[in-house]
């Protein structure tokens, strides 16, 4: 690939949001902008950069501006991921699911989502087998800026990292685990839930 071509491809990253929503039909903003630039991939597929963002690839790329492609979804305001700390089976697959390792825990604990990384990709929403995940808008409404574009992106790339390196070292343990059988953790985890339910009142004192 020739020097022009990378750096078009990097220059159209730059101005993608790096939610990593996959709303444009790609795994992630990076595939999105190689395939801008190498395949004439149309430039009005992505519904968080919205009509700015449009706007700014349509300048850069020397292509007319389009509206947005609502076959991917529609603009809108940032949502943030909340997960129901009561509802929660502690199941991991949230984790494996975030793009952005936005999600702490583990399995067999609580999980809860970092707010300050949180992309509102939604990608979390299908993971979980309990609908225990809700968006919701943030308690101040700040605009996705180019920091926050980076520090998505940075979170990412690292993940993407881990990942590559996971797979060329089996032995190696990370927080995303490879595909594991949904349903028997299910059984697993709504057994487990029912437990705690059924003897937490033994564990009161009586008055």
């Amino acid at each position: 690939m020739s020097v022009a071509k990378q750096s078009l491809i990097e220059s159209i990253n730059k101005l993608l949001p790096q939610t990593q929503c996959q709303r444009c039909g790609y795994k992630a903003c990076l595939p999105y902008a190689q395939a801008i630039a190498l395949e004439n991939e149309a430039i009005n597929r992505c519904p968080p950069g919205g009509r700015s963002g449009i706007e700014k690839l349509a300048q850069l790329t020397g292509r007319p501006s389009l509206a947005l492609d609502e076959s991917c979804g529609t603009e809108g305001p940032l949502q943030l991921a909340v997960i129901d700390a009561q509802r929660c089976i502690g199941c991991a697959l949230c984790l494996e699911a975030c793009p952005v390792d936005a999600i702490t825990g583990a399995f067999k604990f609580m999980h809860a989502v970092i707010e300050d990384d949180c992309t509102g990709c939604e990608l979390c929403l299908p993971s979980c087998p309990v609908d225990c995940i809700q968006m919701v808008p943030p308690e101040s409404q700040l605009p996705w800026t180019d920091n926050k574009a980076a520090q998505a992106r940075g979170h990412f790339e690292r993940r993407e990292q881990r990942l590559q390196q996971a797979s060329q070292r089996p032995g190696l343990k990370l927080r995303q685990q490879p595909p594991v059988d949904k349903e028997s953790l299910l059984k697993t985890a709504l057994a487990r839930a029912k437990a705690r339910q059924q003897t937490a009142p033994s564990k009161l004192k009586p008055r």
